[in-house]
């Protein structure tokens, strides 16, 4: 398992592996150091976030957006050029490979859970099939609380522990 993380004392973006099968949290730019909850897994599922402790958690492909996005616009650039030139069936054509492309890459890609709070990513030996995918009401519901309340490096979590 691994997960990705924005450090609430430093606010470096790190990945980590080792030390969360021991419960033990520790950011590798700072001295920033925590005890993942007792409760985050449940059944060999992972219930909450290793990081804050929220039990809201959704599910998403895990692929770079960049990349995604470059797609997109080389296929747009492409067919459009192929329309230029009086090429229909060549446009089209580029637009169905690289939608063909996408749907492999799809389906071939891993998910990640991304908590909706602290939104790190936590990537998962096991399947993801059984959690949600993700709900715009309740990333609005986050977004509007974290707008009223900044977070703080030493915020208790949902379950009430404090980091040490």
């Amino acid at each position: 398992m691994q997960l990705d993380f924005t450090c609430p004392q430093c606010e470096q973006t790190s990945r980590i592996s080792e030390g969360l099968d021991e419960g033990r949290l520790n950011c590798p730019a700072c001295d920033f150091a925590t005890t993942t909850p007792a409760t985050a897994w449940e059944e060999d599922r992972l219930a909450e976030c290793l990081l804050c402790g929220e039990r809201d958690l959704w599910r998403q492909k895990d692929f770079p957006h960049a990349i995604g996005l470059g797609l997109v616009v080389l296929g747009g650039i492409l067919s459009t050029v192929a329309w230029y030139q009086y090429l229909p069936g060549v446009a089209i054509g580029i637009l169905m490979g690289f939608a063909l492309v996408d749907l492999a890459l799809y389906s071939l890609m891993k998910d990640v859970l991304v908590c909706y709070r602290c939104q790190s990513r936590h990537r998962l030996d096991g399947p993801t099939d059984g959690y949600e995918r993700f709900n715009h009401e309740r990333a609005e519901r986050y977004r509007q609380e974290a707008l009223r309340h900044p977070p703080t490096a030493s915020a208790p979590r949902p379950n009430g522990d404090t980091d040490p």
